[in-house]
């Protein structure tokens, strides 16, 4: 074959289900087809740079999920007003030129182009180098570059194709550029747009591909992070549904639910499977019952920044930007300590009223146990919040009166607990509290103030140097399987099937049996969720959606189901206000589709303006 040059990243964790061996984390290096690989090992290099990528800062490294998925669906309020920021905060100001819009379509092509290295050194492993017996591993890594190659197209398309346009014209056809193999030339790396058809053809058949080459694999503990067969499988069973291929997902989400041996965790379980770890740092919940595919994150960033080190780890560090906030030293919320980056997001409001919250906010009061004897502090408060409104709020909790899925994604003032070192560098519980950021606003009696738990720092500070996330990030579960199954079902014209996958994703996250009827049961699929509480004309009388919001909260699924459920008008208007926007929330269907960065079509002669989405 030609001689080709190829990078393959060897940094940050490889891949392993344990903690990540410095030792086997090198630096960016170069080969030659012509001799490498040479050994298998060699060749599981290449397929290693295909996961790692996923720990870019443009991707879950850092900026996609904290700074502009969390915006864009408005789970943070952010108070940060860097114009990209404010780009995904106001989707009227997304602009071809945004930082994260560069970023994330640079990191996801380069993930496709570790998929392609991958697969071409497979072939050239096993034409120069394999033994007869090395054919299956071979296969497997494979496999697994055609289902992370998926997964990147699937990211790609989702936000850059025009797929979501409404009422599109015939013109509205444009996918993103195809590679399916490695450049030969300079002008082999500059491709036009696709189609989507191509587009979605091209991560079908890659998926199936992947199921077929890992079929009956199972992996040891020290490779649990790795792509299965039934990854594959639910990824494919997605693929199908955004596509509105509802005949051909169904059959495929349902092998998935019968035969991968996965279940529903316990709601004990599922409530602190976000953090990571527990109360002493051992790693807790990773790759459980329920995980189809999650990206492997190591806390030590050995003495590194994050994703930002010199230093190669394996780190995300999106709990920097929305850390829960502690009370102050001195006992006040004017005071409150963020255990990350404070003034950055903040929980949005109106998410704690579309779970189902109706409690409004709360006053503080004297303390009457308040010890004058002592300086006041976070533990002898001379304010804390009225006892009679901490009582309703307990009762709430416990009557199920709100869905309890708002205690996963989020910590609630005076009622949580934040561990961090107070000032004589002890350990020690805080009370949660309002942030400190939120005292000068005129409304400030009408603010919820509650902090981020989904994903974030409990119990210890992320300091600009020191432990990054301790949390995996699920990027499949079977939650959401559950969810595009019901989906599926109902446009298939089964209704009742879909209602009781609804419902048994329901009843885990009321803590009862998933496979139990109960009384907590939706009786139809117009029935009255938690967010009619809040006057959700959207949500609240529509438990498809409403159970895709709620149980995949923060993780970066609910952008993809406004767009193709053209819900960005509504999601607006109930949001209503931002900070970092002046007047109400607006809408611009453009905003369905990201526009194809400006740095792509000034370099690439092949995509020019006329190629860009609609709108932009």
């Amino acid at each position: 074959m030609n001689k080709i040059f190829f990078s393959i990243l060897l940094a940050a964790c490889l891949i392993s289900g344990c903690k990540k061996d410095p030792a086997m984390v090198g630096p960016t290096d170069k080969y030659s087809t012509a001799s490498y690989p040479k050994s298998f090992d060699d060749l599981n290099s290449a397929v290693t740079a295909c996961y790692s990528n996923l720990r870019d800062q443009y991707l879950y490294g850092f900026d996609f999920l904290p700074k502009v998925m969390a915006n864009a669906t408005h789970v943070s309020d952010a108070a940060y007003t860097d114009p990209d920021w404010v780009g995904f905060s106001n989707p009227m100001a997304i602009n071809p030129s945004n930082g994260f819009v560069t970023g994330a379509w640079q990191a996801l092509f380069a993930g496709v182009k570790n998929c392609n290295v991958a697969l071409s050194a497979a072939d050239f492993y096993e034409s120069n180098y394999a033994a007869p017996a090395e054919k299956t591993q071979i296969d497997y890594v494979r496999g697994q570059a055609y289902f992370l190659r998926a997964y990147y197209y699937f990211m790609l398309e989702n936000l850059f194709g025009e797929d979501y346009v409404p009422s599109p014209t015939a013109t509205d056809t444009l996918g993103v550029p195809i590679f399916s193999g490695i450049p030969a030339t300079y002008q082999d790396a500059q491709q036009p747009r696709s189609s989507i058809t191509a587009v979605w053809n091209l991560i079908e058949s890659d998926l199936q591909k992947a199921a077929d080459l890992l079929k009956g694999q199972v992996w040891p503990a020290s490779d649990q992070a790795r792509a299965t067969e039934w990854a594959a499988k639910a990824l494919l069973g997605k693929a199908y549904v955004f596509r509105k291929e509802y005949a051909k997902a169904a059959p495929v989400l349902k092998d998935v639910i019968d035969n991968s041996g996965k279940s529903l965790m316990p709601y004990k379980n599922y409530r602190n499977s976000f953090i990571g770890i527990d109360i002493n740092g051992n790693s807790v919940d990773e790759f459980n019952s329920e995980s189809l595919f999650e990206l492997n994150v190591d806390q030590n960033a050995m003495g590194g920044y994050g994703v930002f080190s010199g230093v190669a780890n394996a780190t995300t560090i999106n709990g920097l930007i929305w850390p829960p906030y502690a009370l102050g030293e001195d006992g006040t919320e004017a005071t409150s300590q963020p255990l990350g980056y404070g003034g950055n997001d903040g929980f949005h409001d109106k998410n704690v009223l579309r779970f189902g919250f109706n409690l409004g906010t709360y006053n503080l009061v004297n303390n009457l146990d308040f010890d004058a004897s002592k300086p006041a502090s976070y533990s002898n408060p001379k304010m804390v919040m009225d006892p009679v409104y901490k009582q309703k709020s307990l009762a709430a909790r416990t009557n199920h009166t709100v869905d309890p899925r708002l205690y996963v994604v989020a910590m609630q003032p005076w009622l949580d607990s934040v561990r961090l070192k107070d000032k004589n560098g002890v350990l020690a519980w805080h009370p949660v509290a309002r942030p400190g950021y939120l005292q000068g606003d005129p409304n400030f009696a009408e603010e919820y103030g509650w902090s981020f738990r989904k994903y974030a720092p409990i119990y210890n500070t992320m300091d600009a140097v020191g432990d990054a996330d301790a949390c995996n990030i699920y990027l499949l579960r079977l939650a959401d399987v559950y969810l595009l199954f019901a989906e599926a079902s109902m446009h298939n014209g089964d209704n009742a099937t879909a209602l009781n996958y609804l419902n048994k994703i329901r009843r885990r996250a009321y803590g009862l049996d998933p496979n139990m009827t109960s009384a907590l049961d939706y009786k139809s699929l117009t029935d009255a969720t938690p967010a009619a509480v809040s006057n959700d004309p959207v949500l609240g009388h529509n438990p498809l959606y409403y159970e895709r919001w709620a149980e995949l909260f923060n993780e970066g699924q609910w952008w993809f189901d406004m767009c193709r459920w053209h819900l960005g008008a509504s999601e607006a208007a109930y949001y209503g206000k931002v900070r970092t926007v002046k007047g109400d929330l607006q809408w611009d269907d453009k905003s369905y589709a990201w526009p194809i960065p400006l740095a792509e079509i000034n370099s690439n002669p092949k995509i020019t303006t006329a190629d860009q989405n609609p709108g932009y």
